[in-house]
């Protein structure tokens, strides 16, 4: 493959992330990634593509999983399962750990590869799912430590397996594996095939990271794969995300098995503007409710409900801002709305706004140009809709908002109802009177007021209906990864001083630690992200290193230039912080000395 010729076919727009990296370590794989089975990357003769809907250019083969390789991949998980549920809580805390600080030091190439693969904007990659993602390791490696306390009368139950849509493939992976590994579970996950690279991605990361075989496998395929997985007979849990259809599917065939099961299915959901409400900041939720990452998520706002008393004046400024939105390569930080992740799911979008102009309502798209070769379509803004409408009773999954008014706050709660789905609302009004007495009528897992697709780690996410049950995050999170313990095998709890011997004895192992930079009294970490391994002359890490950039430079001169104190400062108390270095560093004069030799090694090596 001729990457040259790849990169000057991509549609650069005025501000582009640049591809390279994510090019040179494809290329360095070959173009070819295997299933993570074991600890083992594992690869077979059966292949599938993925490719770049912005431009519909080849990116990689996948390795496709055999029911003998699935059988394989679950038998490891519960070899693994006895070993890992037994690990001191400190010690799965640091694996998730190391797993958040891998994804924080190669943010940057994971987010180039999601937007390679998936078509959605670098912005929403980069700002969005890779730190959050990361932030969902760090969050539940505080709940593996505190998993004895905070859950005494509970216990993991085994292995799970974890399907996830291509949506939010990153975001997604850290959803499910983050709350299974802490909770004490281990995991064979699939990831959607069109959108597999962020997963073979995150299965380097666990094996850089020494998670123990067995715990984490990813394996890719299609529906069949995800199929046979989820009814295989020696998994203990499923926890699907995707359609509706998909996830009514693997309940009848789990059904009897006596599986735990947690599903996060479609959505349809209402958002409510109020005469009242500050029309502006509702027209940005907008956005950011149907036009972030394309409408192809589950809790997009997708039903605008406007009273009447504003809906003309309201659906102007709506329009004026469909204008300014910028629908192109995914790679330009200048874009709102990327490419659509598939040739199936456009198809199947255009034929919604078909069939919404035969019903009747009326098609609104902001005049703009996209580009060629790619999968792309304008905004799209649907009026005169009635709620009986098959364009507002059917999950879209694209940019496509359908607006329908009301009069009054009863019938708002009662056209917001009227849908078989029930994941997500947003209700705008400066009256939070209003709004907290509305919240609890309408009928979904997330209500946000004034507010919309807000996110965390610590928060629990899951749907009503058929928008399926369970929650993902917080403390809900986890106990959807538990079952309670029979009160007749309740095990004595570990006491604090247990729990601090366990620590103590095991604080000396250290899993993928960096150094960071110290800027004005801190320790913080690079501004670009980027760190280095530093290497012994044997060719052992030995340690790893910040790399800072002119801005982490610009800053630590700005601090020492602000900083007066220190020349203020008596000679008495200057000499008091040395001598306090000096005690320090003579209590960690051993780690020192081990530092220094290697480093010692290392440069006589070179010389």
């Amino acid at each position: 493959m001729d990457i040259n010729k790849i990169k000057k076919t991509l549609p650069y727009g005025l501000a582009p992330e640049s591809p390279e990296e994510a090019f040179d370590w494809l290329k360095a794989n070959d173009y070819f990634f295997g299933n993570l089975i074991n600890g083992e990357l594992v690869y077979s003769e059966s292949t599938f593509k993925t490719s770049n809907p912005a431009n519909g250019q080849f990116l990689a083969k996948i390795s496709s999983t055999s029911n003998e390789d699935i059988d394989k991949a679950v038998s490891s998980a519960k070899i693994a399962y006895h070993k890992w549920v037994k690990e001191p809580p400190f010690i799965r805390a640091k694996y998730l750990y190391a797993l958040a600080r891998l994804i924080q030091k190669n943010s940057r190439l994971i987010s180039v590869l999601e937007t390679l693969d998936n078509g959605k904007p670098i912005r929403e990659s980069r700002d969005i799912d890779v730190p959050l993602a990361a932030r969902h390791f760090y969050y539940h490696a505080g709940w593996a430590q505190l998993l004895k306390t905070e859950f005494p009368d509970h216990k993991s139950i085994g292995p799970v397996a974890q399907i996830i849509p291509w949506n939010f493939p990153l975001l997604m992976i850290a959803w499910k594996i983050a709350p299974a590994l802490a909770s004490g579970n281990t995991v064979i996950l699939k990831p959607a095939d069109l959108t597999p690279l962020t997963a073979a991605y995150f299965s380097k990361l666990c094996l850089e990271a020494n998670i123990p075989p067995g715990v984490v496998n990813i394996i890719h395929g299609d529906g069949t794969v995800g199929a046979y997985l989820a009814a295989h007979e020696e998994i203990k849990k499923v926890a699907f995300t995707g359609s509706t259809r998909v996830g009514q599917e693997i309940r009848k065939s789990t059904a009897g098995q006596r599986k735990s099961l947690t599903l996060e299915l479609g959505g349809k959901s209402p958002f409510i503007v109020f005469e009242d409400a500050d029309l502006d900041s509702a027209v940005e939720g907008v956005v950011d409710a149907i036009w972030f990452n394309q409408g192809e998520v589950c809790c997009a706002g997708s039903r605008l409900l406007v009273q009447e008393g504003v809906e003309s004046i309201f659906i102007k400024k709506l329009k004026t801002r469909m204008s300014k939105l910028r629908t192109g390569n995914p790679l330009d930080k200048s874009t709102d709305i990327g490419a659509i992740t598939s040739k199936t799911q456009l198809k199947k979008i255009k034929s919604l706004i078909t069939l919404g102009k035969e019903e009747g309502a009326t098609v609104y798209q902001a005049n703009a140009e996209t580009p060629g070769g790619g999968l792309y379509i304008q905004p799209t803004l649907i009026t005169d809709v009635h709620n009986s409408m098959r364009i507002a009773q059917e999950e879209i999954f694209g940019p496509v908002l359908v607006v329908i008014s009301f009069r009054t706050p009863f019938e708002a709660v009662e056209v917001a109802n009227n849908s078989r789905y029930g994941l997500s609302a947003s209700i705008w009004t400066e009256n939070i009177n209003l709004a907290l007495d509305l919240a609890p009528k309408v009928k979904a897992g997330v209500i946000w007021i004034n507010s919309t697709n807000l996110f965390d780690a610590g928060v629990g996410f899951g749907g009503v209906r058929e928008s399926g049950f369970g929650r993902e995050g917080g403390r809900e999170g986890m106990l959807d990864y538990l079952l309670p313990k029979p009160t007749q095998n309740r095990k004595k709890q570990v006491t604090k001083k247990q729990s601090r011997l366990q620590t103590s004895q095991n604080s000396e192992e250290e899993i993928n630690r960096t150094r960071k930079l110290y800027i004005n009294g801190h320790q913080v970490r690079p501004d670009g992200g980027y760190v280095r391994k530093i290497m012994d002359y044997r060719g052992n890490t030995i340690g790893q290193v910040p790399e800072g950039n002119r801005k982490d430079v610009r800053n630590a001169v700005e601090a020492a230039k602000a900083e007066k104190k220190w020349t203020g400062m008596s000679s008495y108390n200057r000499a008091q912080i040395l001598f306090y270095l000096a005690e320090n560093l003579s209590l960690r004069r051993k780690e020192y000395e081990k530092t220094l030799m290697q480093s010692s090694e290392q440069r006589g090596k070179e010389e």
